[in-house]
């Protein structure tokens, strides 16, 4: 009998048995499940896995190598000759480097080219100098008129326009609100003067104003004027002329030239100039060619090829716009080919150059002046302040004041360049800050433009002289009309890549004197806080980058988290990116379903571009010593306090070149800080260095040091991370 067979034997039979032949279902990758209650990843924790450490690392590896390398060869060389053996406490850290190359045929420094732009000058030199170049940071462009023809032909300063054969009295030429503040000026430095006891003459303005109104001009035919001025000479055919000229030789060329030139600054007020320009690409360009001729020019490479041997340090704002900053980088390394490159802050480069570790850095410039608490090298983020007012407006407004008072060269025009360098020179000249030096005074001028005869006049002055530079503690005095025009044109804010927020720095000071100067509290309280949602949310979901670009792929309309009713359209709410939708919605209240996550801080971003940061000079130094001294606690650090106000020091040529500024900014600063008045001191960059120079001295220097190879940025890293490699090589929280 036959027994059963079992169900095995019959699938064998069948050739149904299942058999293991050691092969895989799938080829797909099998990834076990992860033990939620204990895991730990290693990624992005080591400095290894980041390339710009590691490529630090690497170069710190071989320069050791190469001093060990160096020491072992001296080490056979000295048993050889029976000479003595080296010192065996070698430095393997790059001083025996930086000896070498101070005693080699290079001087330190050599290969390294140190660029600060500004809005009027480019200081540009080698970090082996004693002193930079400086060129006016304007391009000549072949135009259809020059800057003096157009808009209108209307002079600046401006006046009130006339009708024909209309007379208007010299308190209607610039309107009443300037004759005003001008007449209040006038006499409350003439109950200053009282106060001190000096001598007043009761009729200093009539004789200003009865001499300046009969004086008439001397012609001098130029074979005779030993100081006449050579022009740039531009070829008569419109094919032969070249197509820009930048630097000395722009402001050099006669308004009447054919073909017709246009001035072009690129730089305004320590940001872009987007107002005068149709295209950002033209405006990249401008700054590029003001560079580019610089460097071949003052510099004498002349070749591109050469560029690459060179690395570069470039000065940037204390308050900088981080579109600036990746800007320059990218223009540095892809256009002019540098090496490396690395960024150093106005303030920080102003206690390098001048040698001081805590300080309070006052860098009145041009048309911009900004304020900033230096503390054992380093800026100190909240006491960063910046303010839209420089030695432009201070020339400007002389100017005003001396038509005011019937200047005799009354068709003085600030667009023309032969009236725009003439207006500098004059306050230069005779502009002071001494009351003891405010009297009648009698001085004189030449008048030269290209093709004319010389023209010498003589004028009277009195309190225009001290009125003007006052200004800096009175700013609306200033002429604010324009600086706002043209923000935001052409170049966009800086955004995050993950949460669409503004992410250009911002600082507790600047808010504080936002909401000094009137901008709206709950947009201040928003920036100081970091921003809140535009919607009443009890809770905020995580953002993330991948929920939200599946809201963009999804077309279903979505609720918000604040429970409000659906959009009745079904576009998407708006997405991630480097630039944000409602950066371009005008102001006003966002339906909940439409909010952006941030649309709170873009629309405070956009309330502090419509501001004009224009404050009292005083109240700005004290503005940001209070945000630098102010303690975790909410109080003020007493210490700290006392250090700041005893090492302010006033560097740049807006107004450290004025007679008496820095005791009229120190007697202002302890008027309103009576309590540490024996504690203020307002002094000037030691070892009689130019307070102009200082910021680029510093820069020098830095440039030289041997230990801050981590703020180069190479190639390498350029091309593999971009502008993110910032994050790593910033000396300030990028």
């Amino acid at each position: 009998m036959v027994g059963k067979k079992s169900g095995k034997a019959l699938l064998r039979e069948e050739g149904l048995e299942r058999t293991d032949n050691n092969m895989n279902l799938t080829s797909w990758p099998q990834v076990s499940m992860i033990n939620q209650k204990n895991y730990y990843t290693e990624y992005l924790k080591r400095d290894d896995q980041i390339l710009v450490l590691r490529l630090q690392n690497e170069e710190n590896r071989n320069q050791m190598t190469k001093a060990a390398k160096d020491r072992d060869r001296a080490l056979a060389q000295s048993s050889r000759n029976d000479l003595p053996l080296p010192d065996a406490d070698v430095d393997m850290d790059g001083e025996e480097g930086q000896d070498e190359a101070a005693t080699g045929k290079e001087p330190l420094g050599s290969k390294v080219i140190v660029i600060h732009p500004g809005s009027q000058n480019l200081r540009i030199g080698l970090a082996s100098d004693a002193l930079p170049r400086t060129s006016p940071m304007v391009v000549a462009r072949k135009w259809r008129n020059n800057e003096s023809e157009e808009e209108g032909a209307e002079p600046r300063p401006k006046r009130v326009r006339l009708e024909d054969d209309e007379q208007l009295d010299r308190e209607q030429l610039f309107g009443e609100e300037f004759a005003g503040q001008f007449a209040a000026m006038s006499s409350q430095l003439k109950k200053s003067m009282r106060d001190n006891k000096r001598r007043l003459l009761p009729n200093s303005k009539e004789l200003v104003i009865n001499y300046n109104r009969r004086t008439v001009p001397e012609k001098i035919s130029e074979h005779n004027d030993p100081l006449r001025v050579d022009w740039t000479e531009v070829p008569p055919k419109a094919k032969d002329a070249p197509d820009f000229f930048a630097g000395h030789a722009a402001l050099r060329i006669p308004d009447d030239s054919k073909p017709r030139y246009k001035l072009f600054w690129p730089l305004r007020h320590g940001t872009y100039n987007e107002d005068d320009y149709a295209t950002k690409t033209l405006l990249y360009e401008d700054i590029a060619v003001v560079i580019e001729e610089a460097i071949k020019t003052q510099l004498g490479l002349r070749r591109k090829k050469e560029w690459a041997q060179y690395s570069c340090v470039f000065v940037i704002p204390d308050l900088y716009e981080r579109t600036y900053v990746t800007r320059s980088l990218e223009m540095l390394l892809r256009e002019f080919g540098f090496a490396r490159v690395c960024f150093i802050q106005e303030s920080l480069a102003a206690t390098f150059g001048s040698g001081y570790s805590t300080s309070c850095i006052v860098d009145v410039g041009a048309q911009k002046t900004s304020v900033c608490c230096v503390e054992e090298g380093m800026c100190l983020e909240n006491s960063r302040i910046n303010v839209k007012y420089g030695g432009a407006d201070v020339t400007e407004t002389f100017i005003k004041m001396m038509l005011f008072d019937y200047f005799p060269y009354a068709d003085i025009n600030l667009r023309r360049r032969y009236d725009f360098l003439l207006a500098e020179e004059l306050k230069q000249k005779f502009c002071t800050m001494n009351e003891a030096d405010i009297s009648v005074q009698l001085y004189d001028f030449h008048v030269r433009a290209s093709g004319q005869d010389t023209r010498k006049y003589t004028f009277k002055t009195y309190d225009e002289v001290i009125l003007a530079p006052m200004g800096y503690f009175q700013p609306s005095i200033f002429n604010n009309e324009t600086k706002l025009r043209g923000r935001r044109k052409l170049i966009e804010r800086s955004y995050d890549l993950y949460d669409g927020a503004p992410n250009d720095p911002i600082s507790a000071a600047q808010i504080t004197m936002y909401q000094a100067i009137g901008m709206p509290l709950d947009a201040a309280a928003e920036v100081a806080n970091g921003g809140s949602q535009a919607t009443t949310a009890p809770r905020q979901q995580p953002v993330n980058l991948l929920s939200r670009l599946n809201e963009n792929l999804d077309n279903t309309p979505r609720s918000s988290v604040a429970g409000s009713p659906a959009p009745e359209s079904g576009t998407p709410q708006p997405g991630a990116g480097v630039a944000s939708p409602a950066a371009n919605a005008p102001p006003g209240t966002v339906p909940a379903s439409q909010a952006h996550p941030n649309e709170s801080k873009i629309l405070a971003a956009q309330q502090r571009d419509a501001v004009l940061p224009v404050y009292p000079l005083d109240a700005a130094i004290l503005t940001s010593i209070t945000a630098a001294a102010a303690s975790p606690s909410g109080g003020l650090d007493e210490r700290k306090t006392r250090d700041f106000l005893g090492g302010i020091m006033v560097i740049g040529g807006g107004a450290s070149l004025i007679p008496g500024f820095h005791a009229q900014l120190e007697e202002r600063v302890r008027a309103q800080r009576p309590a540490f008045g024996k504690e203020v001191m307002v002094g000037s960059p030691p070892r009689e260095l130019d307070p102009m120079v200082v910021v680029w001295k510093g820069a020098s220097v830095f440039g030289k040091l041997q230990g801050n190879n981590d703020s180069w940025v190479g190639q390498m890293e350029y091309d593999r991370l971009g502008g993110r490699c910032l994050a790593y090589k910033c000396m300030w929280a990028w």
